[in-house]
């Protein structure tokens, strides 16, 4: 059997960016400035004036959804399908994570009850919940658009010893949600402006450790406004 390896050369990937921050940091202010965006939404927060005269400016559309299946059949259509989107837009992804887990949490209890079993099975029920994230996140590899999805921002704890003690802050979401991604940015508010902080990175214009002012235009001008900004093209799927 011949070899099938090449050199490696460049390719134009589309920015799939992961943001996460404080409540009320301004997670969704940051995400709705990219134009042309579908933007889902999980808390019913872009219904807020202020964030629908956002997105009416930046051309975008609005979809409400706590549904992690729900998710995954939009995020499908947008990739087979013709449209004029240019990012797909999740915030949170925390809400429907969670809202799976839970979900599978209460189909295992139910389940045991009627094997009469003592036990609930609640150890498993974050695996249902996984499997579907592991079916969203392979979607949104496929996906000729730009992705950003926002997530809570949690606590970290680390163990020394005995004992857990705080080191820093991480996103409050599946797990292994990072790997996904090549570009985290941890949203931050200092006084009147809003700092982005470079907390992952396999962009070179974007170096791990890195501040910047918050704006589309910044993010826009590093990654390169032709690639953010030229139209999806759809993905034929295999029957």
């Amino acid at each position: 059997m011949a070899l099938r390896a090449v050199k490696p050369k460049q390719v134009e990937k589309r920015l799939k960016l992961f943001l996460f921050g404080e409540a009320k940091v301004g997670k969704t202010t940051a995400a709705m400035q990219f134009p042309n965006a579908y933007y889902i939404d999980t808390e019913r927060g872009a219904e807020n004036d202020q964030y629908v005269a956002a997105l009416t400016k930046a051309g975008s559309v609005i979809y409400s959804t706590t549904d992690l299946e729900d998710i995954i059949n939009e995020a499908n259509s947008l990739l087979t399908a013709k449209h004029g989107f240019r990012t797909l837009v999740i915030d949170p992804l925390t809400i429907p994570y969670n809202e799976a887990c839970d979900k599978a949490a209460r189909d295992l209890a139910a389940k045991s009850r009627d094997s009469g079993s003592d036990g609930t099975e609640f150890g498993r029920h974050k695996a249902r919940a996984d499997r579907l994230m592991k079916r969203l996140l392979g979607k949104l590899l496929l996906l000729d658009m730009n992705v950003i999805i926002t997530a809570h921002q949690k606590t970290k704890w680390i163990k020394v010893g005995e004992w857990f003690q705080e080191a820093g802050a991480t996103f409050d979401c599946y797990p292994k949600l990072d790997y996904l991604f090549d570009l985290i940015i941890n949203i931050q508010r200092r006084g009147q402006q809003r700092i982005g902080q470079v907390r992952g990175s396999r962009i070179a214009a974007f170096p791990d450790g890195d501040e910047f002012e918050w704006g589309y235009d910044a993010i826009a001008e590093r990654y390169g406004r032709e690639l953010v900004e030229r139209e999806a093209a759809p993905v034929a799927l295999a029957t």
